[in-house]
């Protein structure tokens, strides 16, 4: 029965299309068509990774790897094979509550094997305080510009779902070209290979770690970690490893395809998603930083 006044009418519509646009809000993204993650077969902890610090701070449970931060210890693992190129993720879930200063990752590195010039691909959860959602950041370093001289090339995101109510998929795909972020299968960010100096080419290993970053992770360090809500947990599971050891030759093998274009790039499908995610979740993107030195990073 529609409303008899204009008044009514009118706020009734407002009512009608406010409902819309919180349900669009809350299906999430749209299709992206293709999931590279399905064509990919979980492994356990134990078939691609080992413990790398904080042992005592690891717990491995029917398939689930919970690792925690309290006043003593974080905890990290490392993948046992150091890779050219490939698909690389795990099934996520997040601590609730107050996370400040807490940082949970899951990302490729060679800093053991250079350090002072080392390379870096993250996906980083930024903790946070109870009335704010979590920060979901991407980065990429280059040949030492995470050591001394930090140029990071930060994207920062809200999520379309709650991190802490349910596992979630979050992956890296780094190949010779280009790498790409996923989130749910979703791609969320696309970095393209433009030169040498601005992709990272070198073999890295892959890491997964929960430790207390409080001089910057939470609003630029203005929260710190709180270890009256100790322990911090961050929960693993469904490891996808999938790509090109140091061992391989790069003509005899391919990381897995981004989408069913085969070895391709992104299909429109998957850019129209992506591009959904950055218009409505994107709260960060170092290219439109006016603070920043651009000439540090010549392919903004």
């Amino acid at each position: 029965m529609l409303p008899s006044s204009p008044l009514s009418f009118f706020f009734f519509f407002f009512l009608l299309v406010l409902s819309f646009m919180i349900c669009a809000s809350a299906q999430g993204p749209p299709s992206p068509g293709y999931y590279p993650g399905s064509k990919i077969s979980p492994i356990s902890f134990d078939q691609g990774f080992r413990s790398l610090w904080g042992p005592q701070h690891q717990r491995l449970e029917q398939g689930t790897l919970s690792i925690w931060l309290d006043s003593n210890s974080g905890s990290g693992f490392k993948s046992l094979h150091s890779y050219q190129s490939g698909y690389f993720s795990a099934a996520i879930k997040l601590q609730p509550g107050y996370t400040a200063g807490v940082i949970t990752t899951l990302y490729l590195s060679n800093n053991q094997d250079h350090p002072g010039n080392h390379d870096e691909i993250d996906i980083e959860f930024l903790g946070t305080t109870p009335d704010k959602p979590y920060v979901l950041q991407t980065n990429v370093y280059i040949r030492g510009t995470g050591d001394g001289n930090i140029v990071g090339r930060e994207m920062r995101f809200h999520l379309w779902f709650d991190p802490t109510q349910d596992f979630h998929i979050y992956a890296i795909l780094w190949k010779p070209s280009e790498t790409i972020f996923f989130v749910d299968d979703v791609p969320i960010r696309r970095y393209p290979r433009k030169g040498d100096a601005t992709y990272p080419n070198r073999p890295m290993y892959v890491y997964g770690s929960i430790w207390d970053a409080s001089s910057w992770a939470t609003e630029d360090g203005k929260y710190k970690a709180n270890y009256k809500y100790q322990p911090f947990i961050g929960r693993y599971k469904n490891f996808k490893l999938q790509g090109c050891t140091i061992n391989e030759s790069p003509s005899s093998c391919k990381p897995p395809s981004a989408s069913p274009l085969g070895y391709g790039s992104l299909s429109l499908q998957q850019i129209s998603a992506m591009k959904w995610v950055q218009n409505h979740y994107l709260v960060y993107y170092y290219c439109h930083d006016p603070k920043r030195d651009h000439t540090l990073t010549p392919e903004c």
